[in-house]
């Protein structure tokens, strides 16, 4: 164990580490099989935004408490409005890089001089800095690992950043602009996929920066594990969660963790930033499962690997769905013309003349109308005209992103009040999933939108009328 306040300038006492989690032991494989030129490089997994919206695009009417009509739709389901470009996208694939990148701990320096500190911890390699006083602080120096790749994602967009990620707003706005201050970390987290089967991919809280260097300041939660090691929180957190069952028909909600910046397990803060850390969950591990949700405080992500991808619907498929459901020819029990869901090569222009709308407290699908307003009742008070009930008046919107789909079923269910389809068993599991939000709060939201659920169940189940003849 290295003792600590050396006051050795420029002879710091250093110490050897292990990796959090590994054995002892070492075993030796053979080499990784790169891909062969033409030929896709394997896959790790995948990392989907949720609620994926228009940069500072407008909120829709639902959002708004107003229907007053046909109006441009601001979420983007499944892309970025300005299309996904470079880093930026609404959804990045990790695959095996041609070389190595991983890194992992090596070497434990106690240093309390600060300029010998400063000198140290900015030499080019990577390490993590913990500052425990103005004259104490502890730098763990990684050395390269031949056996991981590692993916970084933030705010930033520098170089180092593999996966750029900004806020995303309750209800679905991006919190993007002038006067927004972004709550997500620059280099927010990092994701080490090991190279060789099973291909494992584990989360850690902070990313290396510039100098690939991170930086625990003093107000930084951090602590000495009781193995001699150092440890530590972002200001904002890392928050995971894993699903019960899997991200299948039979998944339930799992319960929300944090990361540490060494991978280890926590329960939740009193709040967002604190600086006291919960207890260590022993039995769980920083392993992202298919399914996982990864919360940067202002944007969450899901992490679905490739036998879950398979099990997802395709394009192809929800295509189909779309054109099964217009080729039954659902009408308007008012006004009798036949809907049509829209094709999504379209873009997510205003409602066509034939989409279909859904008073979400009912489920009744009918074409637009301007009539059945409550005025005395709010913007939002529209009655269906078949069963008398009053609350929101929305066009309804297939999902397109098949990633956040448990299953291929038929689009049955509508998240209220967005409006956007789905299948059954994936709008119950999202409406019964709960997303955090700002310092210590939980909300469902829609996962195509981001717009906060709201009603008994969050999701209707749609009720068609069919042609009369």
């Amino acid at each position: 164990m290295v003792l600590e306040g050396n006051p050795e300038v420029g002879s710091p006492r250093t110490s050897g580490l292990r990796h959090p989690g590994s054995k002892s032991c070492c075993v030796l494989s053979s080499p990784v099989e790169d891909a062969q030129p033409g030929e896709e490089p394997l896959k790790y997994g995948e990392l989907i935004v949720l609620g994926c919206c228009e940069e500072g695009g407008e909120e829709t009417e639902a959002q708004r408490g107003e229907v007053t009509g046909p109006r441009a739709h601001s979420c983007y389901n499944g892309c970025l409005a300005s299309g996904d470009k470079g880093r930026r996208r609404s959804r990045l694939a990790l695959s095996r890089r041609p070389h190595a990148n991983g890194v992992k701990p090596d070497v434990m320096h106690h240093i309390s001089t600060p300029l010998v500190s400063k000198a140290l911890s900015n030499r080019g390699q990577h390490s993590i800095s913990y500052t425990l006083s103005r004259s104490h602080s502890v730098i763990v120096e990684y050395t390269q690992d031949s056996d991981t790749d590692m993916f970084q994602i933030g705010r930033s967009t520098e170089n180092m950043i593999d996966f750029v990620v900004t806020d995303t707003s309750p209800g679905g706005g991006a919190g993007e602009g002038p006067s927004a201050q972004s709550t997500i970390s620059r280099y927010a987290c990092r994701i080490l996929c090991d190279r060789r089967p099973p291909y494992t991919a584990r989360i850690y809280a902070a990313g290396f920066d510039a100098s690939s260097n991170i930086f625990l300041g003093e107000r930084a939660a951090k602590w000495r594990t009781p193995d001699g090691l150092m440890d530590g929180l972002t200001t904002n957190g890392v928050l995971v969660m894993h699903p019960a069952g899997g991200f299948s028909e039979d998944s339930a909600p799992g319960v929300w963790r944090e990361i540490s910046v060494c991978g280890n397990v926590y329960t939740l803060r009193d709040s967002r930033s604190a600086q006291q850390r919960g207890k260590l969950v022993e039995n769980e591990s920083n392993v992202l499962q298919d399914g996982s949700l990864i919360d940067l405080c202002g944007a969450t992500l899901l992490w679905r690997t490739p036998a879950g991808l398979l099990r997802a619907p395709t394009l192809k498929q929800l295509e189909a769905q779309r054109q099964e459901a217009n080729a039954a020819r659902p009408q308007c029990p008012v006004g009798l013309s036949t809907l049509a869901f829209p094709s999504p090569a379209r873009g997510r222009t205003a409602p066509d003349k034939q989409q279909p709308w859904v008073y979400v407290r009912c489920g009744h699908v009918h074409g637009y109308h301007g009539w059945g307003c409550r005025r005395g009742r709010g913007p939002q008070a529209r009655e269906c005209p078949l069963c008398r009930l009053v609350g929101p008046y929305v066009p309804l919107w297939l999902g397109q992103e098949a990633g956040l789909c448990l299953d291929p079923g038929p689009p049955s269910h509508a998240f209220a009040p967005c409006g956007h389809v789905c299948s059954e068993k994936t709008a119950r599991y999202w409406a019964q999933t709960p997303l955090p939000h700002g310092t210590h709060a939980f909300h469902a939201a829609c996962p195509f939108c981001g717009a906060w659920l709201t009603g008994e169940h969050g999701c209707v189940r749609l009720i068609f009328q069919g042609p009369l003849d």
